[in-house]
């Protein structure tokens, strides 16, 4: 489960960044499947941009290529919000841009244990 701790006892908002359809059903079903929140998802970069700036969200799950776009614009607006930020990848960890390496990557594909796990580490360490 997303840990509620921390959270005023609220369900966990997860912000997600996506691009393909079919991955953001997926993870869609898995917050909800968490007792989690789904906010979005947003598939193109200005659209996530204006969601990160607006939403209310407790973290936020970013694809990092968006169509060629790397989401970086995105987790800059949300860092300054003090959003935590989970990056899925399919090129791995070295993929992240120093200022980010501090943030969790999930590796694609993923499981839902393994998004929970990466949602809760985002949550306890603030990485945002």
């Amino acid at each position: 489960m997303i840990t509620t701790e921390a959270l005023n006892g609220h369900p966990c908002r997860v912000l997600v960044v996506e691009d393909e359809a079919l991955i953001a059903m997926l993870v869609e079903d898995m917050i909800h499947d968490s007792g989690g929140e789904m906010v979005g998802p947003a598939a193109k970069l200005s659209d996530a941009v204006d969601l990160a700036r607006n939403a209310q969200a407790d973290v936020a799950l970013l694809d990092l290529n968006l169509g060629g776009a790397l989401a970086y614009p995105v987790a800059d607006v949300l860092r300054q919000r003090g959003v935590p930020i989970v990056f899925t990848s399919g090129y791995g960890s070295a993929a992240l841009i120093q200022r980010f390496q501090d943030c969790p990557i999930l590796d694609k594909p993923f499981d839902q244990r393994s998004l929970e796990q990466a949602i809760g580490t985002a949550l306890r360490s603030g990485a945002g």
